[in-house]
């Protein structure tokens, strides 16, 4: 039973070779994964290890005992923490662990999450609206879409879908809650088919971009990666690398603004000669665009074609409050 489970979370790990080679692994390196899935970047970093130490974190239950199973070969070398990765550093420092050398997000819902069709994450399969990460939370999409006001389903699937007909699709998840409570994915899809012209449901399917707004809303994605990246590059130690994996364009904005602040922190006015903000410089952003799969990639794994790679250096940050602008 437990094989059976095993191989039911293992997907392709996106992105995976180049990953690897941007982490630029130490043997006696310590290294922790903020989304630790089913355990296929741990797998690589961890075959590369020899007296260094690997960080395991995910929220999701599942995820975490899948991740024991493939993992159970560095048993010694691996810690598995079930938490959010916003509490990155304070699980770490509980742990004894001081700098690390590398650290990896891989953002976004697992294969194995999608196809699980009791998580309600896809809109392919007829499963309560759940949508949890972390099922420990007692908020839900089906809490979102029953109690949320018009207003506010409309700000989040005009935000975090970038959906166009946004407006209708709150007003018609209104009307149709007013009758009774929307509580399955296929009664949510036939609101939103309802709500859209019928020659734009050609493009895809009607439902996915309000999906990813649930999603997102549901597990506070949006504010836990932007208010956990500065952390981890404090976090590293000089010359160890942050390497970011995203899947949509309102997650790359983040990781890509975050990146240049970190590199380019100064804030004093263009004609000024002299920095007197004393903002220094944490390291260098690595990839000035972000990397993308290859094709033999994209022929495999379908679902890797969104995906974006970008990668943050720490540097040697300088103990002057001031200097010359370059």
């Amino acid at each position: 039973m437990e094989e059976k489970y095993e191989a039911s979370f293992m997907h392709c790990s996106v992105l995976l070779e180049e990953t690897i080679e941007q982490l630029r692994i130490k043997p006696n390196g310590i290294y922790a994964d903020g989304t630790l899935g089913g355990g296929g970047h741990a797998f690589q970093v961890c075959s590369r290890l020899e007296s260094g130490h690997y960080y395991g974190i995910d929220q999701d239950e599942d995820a975490i005992r899948a991740a024991k199973d493939r993992l159970a070969p560095f048993v010694e070398k691996v810690t598995f923490l079930r938490d959010n990765f916003c509490n990155m550093k304070s699980r770490l420092a509980e742990e004894g662990a001081g700098k690390v050398d590398g650290i990896l997000l891989d953002l976004g819902v697992s294969s194995w999450q999608f196809d699980n069709w009791e998580r309600g994450f896809s809109y392919r399969h007829d499963a309560p609206l759940d949508m949890r990460m972390d099922r420990r939370q007692t908020l839900t999409a089906g809490t979102i879409v029953n109690q949320y006001s018009e207003s506010d389903l409309y700000r989040i699937i005009r935000d975090y879908g970038e959906e166009r007909f946004a407006k209708n699709i709150a007003k018609y998840i209104a009307k149709a809650r007013a009758k009774k409570p929307i509580e399955t994915t296929f009664e949510l899809n036939e609101i939103i088919r309802a709500s859209i012209p019928a020659k734009m449901c050609r493009d895809g399917h009607p439902s996915r971009r309000t999906y990813q707004a649930l999603r997102i809303e549901c597990n506070r994605e949006l504010d836990v990666l932007k208010n956990s990246l500065d952390d981890m590059i404090d976090m590293l130690k000089p010359g160890g690398r942050l390497c970011v994996i995203t899947f949509h364009s309102l997650e790359d904005r983040i990781v890509k603004t975050i990146f240049k602040k970190n590199e380019a922190p100064c804030i004093c006015p263009p004609d000024f000669p002299v920095c007197v903000c004393g903002r220094v410089s944490k390291g260098t952003v690595v990839t000035g665009k972000p990397i993308i799969p290859g094709e033999k990639e994209l022929e495999e794994n379908a679902r890797s074609r969104s995906a974006k790679l970008r990668v943050f250096e720490r540097g040697i940050e300088s103990e002057k409050e001031g200097g010359d602008r370059i």
